[in-house]
């Protein structure tokens, strides 16, 4: 889990444009979508669900409660994926 952790944070580095942010720097359990977090808003939401899609073959609905528990952080995230792929 810990390779696909590594992956998903160097994905949203990427798919984000955070050019300050290293891999390092974001924990499993770093909140994505908060102030105390990395910060990012509902367009960067809708970037990141296309991304995730294209990538994993993740499909996640919009103002669905499940989908923003699944964006929480990139410990939910990568849970996501692994039960995706079985």
């Amino acid at each position: 889990m810990d390779t696909l952790h590594q992956e998903l944070k160097g994905f949203i580095i990427e798919t984000m444009n955070l050019e300050d942010i290293t891999p390092a720097e974001i924990g499993d359990d770093t909140l994505l979508f908060a102030e105390d977090g990395l910060g990012l808003d509902s367009i960067d939401a809708l970037e990141l669900v296309l991304a995730l899609k294209k990538k994993y073959g993740i499909v996640l609905e919009a103002n669905d409660d499940k989908s923003r528990e699944h964006l929480r952080s990139v410990a939910t995230l990568a849970a996501l994926i692994s039960e995706s792929r079985g």
